[in-house]
C-alpha cells in the first residue's frame, strides 16, 4: 500500500512538472515593417532554406491574412498585431494625427512627462504606450506570471519597440540616430549596464565601414526593375544605383543612415542577441516574450519602391538574418522552446508612375493641393474657411466658427461630400454619423469605422480610389483598405506548431487572442476573440 502511495505521489509530481512546461520559455514576436505576402512568393527562388523556407516549410503558414482597418500605418499595425483589436477601439489611429479632442497634433508614442534614457536626443525618448487604451498580448503574461514572466521590445522605431511591448513591459529600446540604443525613464532610472556597454561597443560602424553591394550576381535580380529606374527616390542624396558607399551617406554624424540600409536589420539582430544572453531570457519555466520590429525594410520601400533591386536585395539579406537568428535561438533557447511568429503591420502600394506608365489610370494625389481646395471652396461657399484640419483623409471642422455662423453642421458635411465627389481620386466620403451607424454590408466603411475613434478622429472620412497615393512620384506609400495594404505573411514556427498552411481569410486581429488560448493566459481587454483554430489543435 505504501509503494503504491509513493507511486501515486510520483505520478501526480511528474503530472506538476508536465504541467509546469506545458508552455514555451520564449515568444519571439517578429514583424517585419512594408512586407507584402507577394514577397515570400516573388523572391523565393533567391531564399536560402534556413530564413523565411525553414519558418513556411517547418512552420504554419496563412496565405491569406489581412488587415481590417484604415488606416495601414507603422503605428495602428503594431497596436492591431499586439492588442488583438482595432485603432477604434485601442486608439492608436495612426502614426501622427490631429487629435479632435484636444485640438493639437500628435504621435502615437508621445509621452512629455517621460525623458530619454541613454545616449540620445531630448525629443527622441519623450516615448511611452500611454497613448495605447487597451492591453497587449504582452501585457496579458506580465500579469498571468505575476511579472516574473520578462517582456522586452526592439525596433529601429520608437513606436515599432514600444506599442508591441505593452504597458507593463521590463524594456523597450529603440535607435537612435546617435547610434545607440535608447529607452525612456518610463521603464526605469537608467539603462542596463549591458545596454550602455553595447553602445559604447559602438556595432553600428562596422556596418558604416562597409559597402552595400548586391549580395548576389545581379542576373539573379530578374524579379526587380533594373537599378536606378525612374520610379526610385535617391539614397541619401546620392545616384540610386549599386554599390553604395556607406561612409559617404554617414554626413552630420547621423548614424541614422543605417534605417535605409539592410544593415538597420542586421543591428537589430546583434542587439536582440544580447539581450536575450545578459536579460536571460527563456532561460527558466516562465515564459519571456520579445518582440522585434524590423524596420528597414520600410524605409528602403518608401524611398526606392517595391520593385527597386535594393528592396529584393534587403530581403534577400534579411532571409540570411533570420536564419542566423534561428540558429541561435536553437542553440540559446533550444529548438522545442521558443515560439515564434511572424508578420507585417501593413504591406505596401506599387508606385503610381510605374502604373500610370503602364497605361492604368491613377494619379499621386498633391495634399497641399487638396488643403487649398478645401479653402476655396469654403469661401465660396461660406464667405470664411470652415475647415480646421485636413490629416489622415480625415476633414475636421471648425465648429466654433460654424455655430458663430449660425450654419448647420449636417449641411455643411453634405456640401463637403459633394464637393470631393467631384475630385477624381475620391470613391467614397463618409461621415461621423455614417461610421459610428457602420452595418457591415459596406465593406470599406466596415474598414473605416475599425479604424476610427470618435473622439480624435474627423467629421468626413475621404476613401481614395484604388491606386492613387498621396505621395511622391518616386517610392510608395500604404495607409489604404486594399489588398494591396492589407495582404500580409503570417506564419507560426516553434513550440507545439503542427506544419501546415491555410487559404481562407484571415484578420491581423486574430493573432493576439490565438496567443492567448495557446499560452492559457487571459485574452487582451479589447480584443474580439477570434482565433487561428487551426494552430491550437
Amino acid at each position: 500500500m505504501r509503494k503504491f502511495l509513493v507511486f501515486l505521489a510520483l505520478i501526480s509530481l511528474i503530472e506538476t512538472q508536465t504541467q509546469a512546461q506545458d508552455k514555451p520559455k520564449l515568444v519571439v514576436g517578429i514583424v517585419v515593417d512594408q512586407m507584402k505576402m507577394e514577397y515570400l512568393y516573388r523572391f523565393s527562388d533567391d531564399y536560402s532554406d534556413n530564413g523565411f523556407k525553414r519558418l513556411m516549410n517547418k512552420g504554419y503558414t496563412f496565405h491569406n491574412t489581412h488587415y481590417n482597418y484604415m488606416p495601414t500605418y507603422t503605428g495602428p499595425g503594431h497596436a492591431a498585431i499586439y492588442t488583438g483589436t482595432t485603432p477604434s477601439v485601442n486608439g492608436i489611429v495612426g502614426n501622427n494625427w490631429f487629435n479632435k479632442a484636444t485640438g493639437k497634433d500628435m504621435y502615437c508614442t508621445d509621452d512629455a512627462t517621460v525623458g530619454t534614457l541613454g545616449n540620445g536626443t531630448d525629443y527622441e525618448g519623450k516615448m511611452s504606450p500611454k497613448n495605447l487604451l487597451s492591453t497587449t498580448i504582452t501585457d496579458e503574461l506580465k500579469l498571468a506570471t505575476n511579472f516574473k514572466g520578462k517582456v522586452i521590445g526592439i525596433s529601429l522605431k520608437d513606436r515599432g519597440a514600444i506599442l508591441p511591448a505593452g504597458h507593463f513591459a521590463d524594456w523597450a529600446f529603440w535607435y537612435s540616430k546617435t547610434g545607440s540604443f535608447i529607452s525612456s525613464n518610463y521603464y526605469g532610472d537608467a539603462l542596463p549596464d549591458w545596454v550602455t556597454t553595447f553602445n559604447n561597443e559602438k556595432h553600428y560602424e562596422k556596418y558604416l565601414n562597409t559597402q552595400w553591394d548586391l549580395l548576389k550576381p545581379k542576373e539573379v535580380y530578374n524579379e526587380s526593375l533594373n537599378d536606378n529606374n525612374p520610379y526610385e527616390g535617391k539614397m541619401f542624396k546620392k545616384t540610386p544605383f549599386f554599390p553604395y558607399n556607406m561612409k559617404e551617406m554617414y554626413e552630420n554624424n547621423d548614424a541614422g543612415v543605417l534605417r535605409s540600409t539592410p544593415f538597420g536589420n542586421n543591428l537589430i539582430v546583434d542587439f536582440a542577441k544580447r539581450t536575450i544572453e545578459k536579460e536571460a531570457l527563456g532561460k527558466d519555466e516562465v515564459t519571456d516574450f520579445l518582440t522585434v520590429s524590423f524596420s528597414s525594410t520600410d524605409y528602403i520601400g518608401h524611398l526606392l519602391g517595391p520593385r527597386s533591386i535594393e528592396l529584393q536585395d534587403a530581403y534577400l539579406r534579411l532571409d540570411q538574418t533570420i536564419a542566423e537568428f534561428l540558429t541561435y535561438l536553437d542553440k540559446t533557447v533550444g529548438k522545442d522552446n521558443y515560439l515564434i511568429f511572424l508578420t507585417a503591420d501593413h504591406a505596401g502600394a506599387e508606385n503610381v508612375t510605374y502604373l500610370k506608365d503602364n497605361k492604368y489610370d491613377v494619379d499621386n494625389i498633391n495634399s497641399k493641393k487638396v488643403i487649398n481646395d478645401l479653402e476655396t471652396f469654403s469661401k465660396e461657399k461660406y464667405g470664411e474657411n470652415v475647415v480646421l484640419e485636413y490629416s489622415n483623409s480625415n476633414v475636421f471642422f471648425n465648429k466654433e466658427i460654424i455655430s458663430a455662423s449660425n450654419l448647420d453642421i449636417e449641411e455643411v458635411k453634405q456640401s463637403f461630400k459633394e464637393f470631393f465627389y467631384k475630385q477624381k481620386f475620391v470613391r467614397r466620403v463618409y461621415t461621423d454619423n455614417e461610421i459610428l451607424a457602420a452595418s457591415g454590408s459596406d465593406m470599406y466603411l466596415k474598414f473605416i469605422a475599425n479604424g476610427y475613434d470618435p473622439i480624435q478622429n474627423g467629421e468626413l472620412v475621404v476613401l481614395e480610389k484604388p491606386g492613387y497615393l498621396e505621395y511622391g512620384s518616386t517610392g510608395t506609400t500604404h495607409g489604404s483598405p486594399y489588398t494591396y495594404d492589407t495582404h500580409v505573411p503570417l506564419i507560426f514556427y516553434g513550440w507545439k506548431i503542427t506544419p501546415g498552411k491555410s487559404y481562407n481569410k484571415k484578420a491581423i486581429t486574430q493573432i493576439a487572442p490565438t496567443l492567448a488560448l495557446k499560452l492559457k493566459i487571459t485574452l487582451p481587454n479589447g480584443t474580439e476573440a477570434e482565433v487561428l483554430e487551426e494552430i491550437l489543435d
